[in-house]
């Protein structure tokens, strides 16, 4: 088992930055792969960044050029730097965990809101 916690959300006005933490505990020795989600209501999920098992990392097009995603593996955890926030990108931020090559199993943090303002 993994979990995972997100922080870092908040409500900020547009071109503010914030950064969202994803911390795992338990079995994080079966995680491969590590990535954000975000969901605003009536919408699906998007994956916003990530990182894929052979540690490659992907950036939606929607958030390229303004959102970093980073990785502390001493510390199981998972960063993501937005700089330049802007209305559209109010969503609840989930992480997501993905164990084993390829994943067979995946775990979910409880989301962390960003509320940006205009």
């Amino acid at each position: 088992q993994v979990q995972l916690v997100e922080s870092g959300g908040g409500l900020v006005q547009a071109g503010d930055s914030l950064r969202l933490s994803c911390a795992a505990s338990g079995d994080t020795m079966c995680i491969s792969t590590m990535v954000w989600y975000r969901q605003t209501p009536g919408k699906e999920r998007e994956l916003v960044a990530g990182f894929s098992t052979a540690n490659r990392i992907y950036v939606a097009d929607s958030v390229k050029g303004r959102f970093t995603i980073a990785r502390d593996v001493a510390k199981n955890t998972m960063y993501l730097q937005m700089n330049s926030l802007k209305p559209e990108d109010t969503a609840v931020y989930y992480c997501n965990a993905g164990c084993g090559v390829p994943p067979q199993y995946e775990y979910w943090g409880q989301g962390t809101l960003v509320n940006v303002s205009e």
